[in-house]
């Protein structure tokens, strides 16, 4: 039984994981909502359980491998590895391109979940498929903890998130926020927070 949406959204309050202001996101566009990933990954408790939900749902899926886009996914997808007794590995940015570096590699045939911390767009997750399919490795799912499209981004394999709902974005240029005159602030990996 998955886990009500009501306790999520508690948990991300309680350890200040929700934030409410003016953000950008990684995708560029900006939202008055930011779900910090890494806030609630801090304790372990919260860790065990997301990535309990997500590797539950998948321990039939004979993952062999866990992939991770960095930085954001890479605790969460190290945690559903172990659960899952696979090896795990993330792939990172180089010169603006998702890639495998420090010797990770996939192997042909390996069945392999990415897991990821949170879904805007999926854009990290889609370049994470194409580095499954480059490798001939066979994509087996893709778990998430926060599914900020409300189940509009679709992957080419089963899919799963611990919570799934609609928060608002707005391209830059039809911002309101912006209109207002609050500054975006960038938070996560690759921003100033």
């Amino acid at each position: 039984m998955k886990l009500p949406k009501d306790q999520v959204l508690d948990i991300f309050r309680e350890t200040k994981a929700l934030l409410e202001g003016h953000y950008q996101l990684t995708s560029g566009l900006h939202s008055p909502q930011y779900f910090q990933c890494a806030r609630v990954l801090q304790y372990p408790k919260y860790l065990h359980l997301f990535a309990g939900e997500i590797a539950k749902h998948f321990e039939y899926a004979d993952v062999e491998v866990v992939i991770s886009p960095a930085i954001g996914g890479i605790v969460v997808g190290t945690e559903v590895g172990r659960m899952m007794r696979a090896r795990t590995l993330f792939s990172e940015r180089k010169d603006g391109k998702m890639e495998l570096r420090r010797g990770f590699e996939l192997k042909p045939g390996e069945r392999t979940l990415i897991v990821e911390d949170v879904v805007t767009t999926g854009g990290s997750v889609f370049e994470v498929v194409e580095l499954v399919k480059q490798a001939n490795a066979k994509l087996a799912g893709v778990g998430y903890i926060v599914d900020r499209s409300n189940g509009k981004i679709q992957f080419e394999a089963k899919h799963f998130s611990v919570l799934q709902l609609e928060v608002v974005t707005y391209k830059p240029e039809e911002c309101p926020l912006c209109k207002d005159g609050s500054p975006a602030i960038k938070p996560g990996s690759r921003g100033n927070y």
